[in-house]
């Protein structure tokens, strides 16, 4: 499905997601940078807190496009272990990666947040966005798609350890 931008992309999410509107126990959390205006509409139609949910990959060192993992808020680390056992990382470089990171992550958290502090997920409903923004190779032209359950590896393995209620992952 193609949208004129992230925010109609949102807003036609947002009617597919009717049966999380006026819950206090939903929460919708988006990626920057791309998530976050499809999460603004979301979370607006829906009468929902949002959030961002920060997320930095684990490049293959030389690679760094090749994730070997993710790290995630609270120190929270998902690994590839395909990627990590198939080119022999040792755990040092996972370790030199994440710590980089982790810097960059806290940095982003404070940039995006502005002083203010996460919105409380522990025991509530989910609604992980991300914007899934792709370039048709023909025309150069930017369009978005939409792709249900399940979302990346990453992300659900990083989110399921929150001690949430339910996780609903959505990629227009």
């Amino acid at each position: 499905m193609l949208f004129e931008d992230r925010f109609e992309a949102g807003r036609q999410l947002a009617s597919e997601l009717g049966e999380f509107a006026n819950r206090n126990d939903v929460v919708v959390l988006a990626l920057p940078r791309g998530g976050v205006p499809v999460g603004y509409e979301v979370a607006m139609a829906l009468h929902a807190p949002l959030d961002v949910f920060v997320v930095r990959k684990l490049g293959v060192p030389g690679q760094e496009e090749l994730a070997m993992g993710a790290l995630a808020p609270g120190g929270i680390t998902v690994l590839n272990r395909e990627v990590v056992e198939g080119l022999g990382i040792a755990p040092e470089t996972i370790n030199e990666a994440a710590a980089r990171e982790g810097h960059e992550l806290e940095r982003r958290e404070r940039e995006y947040r502005n002083g203010r502090p996460a919105v409380e997920v522990q025991g509530r409903t989910v609604i992980l966005l991300d914007d899934g923004l792709a370039r048709q190779p023909q025309s150069g032209r930017r369009t978005l798609r939409t792709l249900w359950w399940p979302c990346p590896w990453q992300l659900h393995q990083l989110v399921r350890n929150s001690q949430l209620r339910s996780t609903e992952c959505s990629v227009p």
